[in-house]
Parts: C-alpha cells; sequence; structure tokens
C-alpha cells in the first residue's frame, strides 16, 4: 500500500513536510538529509528535482536548483542515489519538479524507476491535469505512485472538486498565488481562502505551503489543515548549515515545538 494514506490514516493533524532541492548544498548530501529528517520527526518528504527554469520558485529555491545543477544532479543521478533508500527511511517521500526533465527521461520509464526505488508520490506543478488525466494517469496507476495537485487562491470552487475527485494522498494549497519564498504570515485573505476550503469538506486531506517559515507559520497553517509544508526556509537554513545533520533536526525541532 502506498504509504502516503497510511501517513493521512495514521496520522491526521500537524503533518510536517520539508521540501529540498536533491544535490544541494553538495552533491552527496540528498541521502543524508533524508535521514536526518526522518530521524528528527518530519512526517514526509518532498525532495527538488533541479531544473534550469523553475518558474514557481522564489530567489531561495532557484539559487539551490543552481546549485544542484552545477554539481551535476539530474534525474538518473537521483535516482541512482535513492536505490537503496528504503533500506534506511521509512517516511513517504514525494519528488517534486518540472514536467520537462521527466519528459526527457521518459514518463513510463520515470513512473517505474519511482516504484522500484519507493517513491510514493509526484508533484509537477506545470503539468495539466487534463493532460494527466488523458495521458499518464495509467503509467502512475500501474507503478503505484500518488501524483499531487496543487490548488490556489484563485481556483474556483468547481475545480477544487474536481481535483478532489481525481486525486489521492493530499491536496497541495498553495497559499498565495505567488513563488516559494514570498512573505510569510498569513493575512485576511489567505484566511478566508482557508476557511472556504474548509467549508468545502474536501475527501482529500489538505497540505499548506508557500509562505511558512516558523513554528507559528505551521501551527496557523495546521489550524485549517492537516498539515504544512515548509521549504525556502529550510533549503536556506541548508545552504548556510556547517554541520547538517545538528541543523536538520534543530530546524524541525523548534518548528514542531
Amino acid at each position: 500500500m502506498n504509504r502516503l494514506p497510511q501517513l493521512f490514516h495514521q496520522k491526521n493533524k500537524n503533518i510536517l513536510s520539508i521540501y529540498f532541492t536533491a544535490g544541494y548544498p553538495t552533491l552527496g548530501d540528498t541521502v543524508s538529509i533524508l535521514k536526518s529528517l526522518e530521524e528528527a520527526g518530519c512526517d514526509f518528504v518532498e525532495i527538488g528535482m533541479p531544473f534550469s527554469d523553475p518558474v514557481a520558485d522564489g530567489p531561495t529555491i532557484q539559487h539551490s536548483s543552481e546549485v544542484a545543477l552545477h554539481n551535476g544532479m539530474t534525474v538518473k543521478l537521483l535516482f541512482e542515489q535513492l536505490k537503496e533508500i528504503r533500506k534506511s527511511v521509512s517516511m513517504p517521500l514525494i519528488l517534486m519538479g518540472y514536467i520537462n526533465p521527466v519528459l526527457q527521461f521518459g514518463m513510463e520509464k520515470f513512473c517505474q524507476k519511482c516504484q522500484e526505488i519507493g517513491i510514493d508520490g509526484i508533484i509537477l506543478p506545470d503539468m495539466p491535469m487534463q493532460v494527466y488525466l488523458d495521458e499518464y494517469k495509467t503509467h502512475f496507476e500501474k507503478h503505484g505512485l500518488i501524483n499531487i495537485f496543487l490548488i490556489t487562491p484563485q481556483s474556483s470552487d468547481e475545480r477544487i472538486r474536481w481535483i478532489d475527485q481525481n486525486s489521492q494522498g493530499f491536496i497541495y494549497m498553495v497559499s498565495s498565488y505567488s513563488t516559494t519564498g514570498g512573505a510569510t504570515g498569513f493575512g485576511f485573505n489567505q484566511l478566508s481562502y482557508f476557511e472556504r476550503i474548509q467549508s468545502l469538506e474536501l475527501k482529500n486531506p489538505t497540505v499548506i505551503g508557500f509562505g511558512i517559515s516558523s513554528k507559528q507559520d505551521f501551527q496557523a497553517a495546521c489550524e485549517h489543515a492537516n498539515g504544512a509544508i515548509i521549504g525556502s526556509a529550510f533549503v536556506k537554513m541548508l545552504g548556510n548549515s556547517k554541520q547538517l545533520d545538528t541543523d536538520i533536526k534543530q530546524f524541525v525541532k523548534e518548528i514542531k515545538g
């Protein structure tokens, strides 16, 4: 059984997800970061596949992608690094990135490699939902992968219900219509959006991402969703860290309190 539904069945509040870019700060850090995050009590992780034109990402994650690509990170190398990850890491793992490198690798081959390694889900924000349903859904289902869809404050109730109908795992709630690493904290418009989503009583769990960088942000998000995702703040910490394992565990401890 896929680990994501299992997680949300066992725990439906205060779920912490961390995003980081594979191959950053150095090429060989990917596996050690995952181990440290699990030991620190992170619930699931989004592993970013670096891309040369990350249009949805702010400066921090853009920089990490540039560094990772310069270090030599590729989809093929990432799969090589993760080939034995399930011997040491049991939490759900998601690959997140842009569709172009996946198509270059080959969608069915990509899904097959994910299954072999033990990847639970994929987030490709620039893959249109109808394209997924028409062309790739069979590949995902064949290999036991969950495709995670994003919604934003601009998403209509009708579209959100359509996404909910075609989703498993969880729905990624983008907190604001901006790039990652933007303003932190939630204003009136965001809180109204969160309340609107709650009122729809969706069948899938929801996890809030974008603009979350502190314990206060995390707690506020978890009042309106099943959990929250922290990306830019964590990536920034990695870039400044002198002792990754210690700093990762301290970061998660501070968020979870």
